[in-house]
């Protein structure tokens, strides 16, 4: 058995384990391997075990391995701080966008999905650190972002996306999240997936009701950090593969 699919089935059977002590179905928990910094071919592999969700979180990285792996049927996602000049690019690939939090990133995407045959997925991110900088819609402003993007038609609002922060707990962070999910769900009764949880953290967010998992490093392994960069920087940040909890922070591990 090879090192991905030992990972693969030990993340599985975490994400199982968490949704019947939660009361609920594992099937109701998807798993999206967040294949950043990993080559295509680790992404080629995973497909051949049954995974058909990737995420990346640099616009280009994610369109180079759309590209190389233009036979597959996998579904994508970008998961990382979109900027507004890649933002067309990502939308064209018909990406779902996990981080949308601020309406004039809504209209980018809106203008470019409205090009293509369907409307582009996305999720509104929710800040639940107070810290500017993390990207992310405060909590308060969420409801009004999600109204705008419910009436652009080339969007097709899914739910609410957030990472647990640095220095607390994650199950609160988890339950804050959830208590606004439940009130963009009062309007908008299709916005129904919750995108929270990664290797370290994903059984505290699922038991809050989250429906989509972030997974990287438990899946492919620790990531090498170029030199000089922080390893506890949100978007840099590594751990063991373990089901040991990690600090929360890095909306992709």
């Amino acid at each position: 058995m090879s090192r991905l699919e030992q990972n693969l089935r030990a993340v599985r059977a975490r994400i199982d384990a968490a949704a019947r002590a939660a009361g609920r179905a594992p099937s109701s928990v998807a798993l999206l391997a967040v294949s950043k910094t990993w080559p295509a071919d680790d992404v080629r592999a995973l497909t051949a075990l049954g995974q058909v969700d990737f995420g990346e979180n640099r616009a280009q990285e994610l369109l180079d391995k759309a590209a190389a792996l233009g036979d597959l049927a996998l579904r994508w996602h970008f998961v990382g701080q979109l900027q507004r000049n890649k933002a067309a690019a990502v939308a064209r690939l018909g990406a779902a966008v996990h981080s949308v939090d601020r309406r004039s990133l809504a209209d980018v995407l809106d203008r470019a999905a409205r090009d293509g045959d369907r409307a582009l997925p996305v999720f509104v991110q929710v800040d639940l650190s107070g810290q500017t900088g993390r990207g992310g819609a405060a909590p308060e402003d969420v409801p009004a972002l999600a109204d705008a993007i419910a009436e652009r038609g080339g969007l097709d609002l899914r739910g609410l996306m957030a990472v647990a922060p640095l220095g607390e707990p994650a199950r609160p962070a988890f339950e804050r999240l959830a208590a606004v999910a439940a009130r963009v769900r009062a309007d908008h009764p299709g916005a129904v997936e919750l995108s929270a949880g990664m290797s370290g953290d994903l059984e505290e967010a699922i038991a809050v009701g989250a429906t989509v998992v972030r997974v990287g490093t438990a899946l492919f392994g620790d990531r090498p950090l170029p030199s000089g960069q922080d390893q506890r920087s949100p978007a840099t940040r590594v751990t063991p593969v373990t089901g040991a909890p990690e600090a929360p922070g890095d909306m992709t591990n």
